[in-house]
């Protein structure tokens, strides 16, 4: 790949990164205690990284792929965090999350 092929968001480039932010989503177990300031946490940054990931894919639909890419990195760093802090079980999957070990 070149290297301005490498700074340009294409169709097959914003849809990967949806697919992988999907699948975090759809991996991803809440593992704060429900009566918990943990879990209001973790409801919170699951919301926030919902609408990232509902806006994303508009932005995709609208052909904004420059907005779509923001927003579905923005998503999937709420998921990172969360995973990363202990607010979400993501069973050790390093490849879906940044985790700290």
């Amino acid at each position: 790949m070149t290297e301005t092929m490498q700074n340009i968001v294409t169709d097959e480039r914003i849809d990967r990164y949806l697919d992988i932010t999907r699948r975090a989503l759809a991996k991803l177990k809440i593992s704060a205690p429900d009566r918990s300031f943990g879990k209001r946490m973790a409801d919170d940054f699951l919301k926030m990284a919902n609408a990232y990931y509902s806006d994303a894919k508009h932005f995709r639909e609208t052909g904004d792929l420059v907005t779509a890419f923001a927003a579905v990195n923005y998503a999937h760093g709420w998921l990172d965090c969360g995973a990363r802090i202990g607010l979400f079980d993501v069973g050790g999957d390093d490849h879906l999350f940044t985790l700290y070990e």
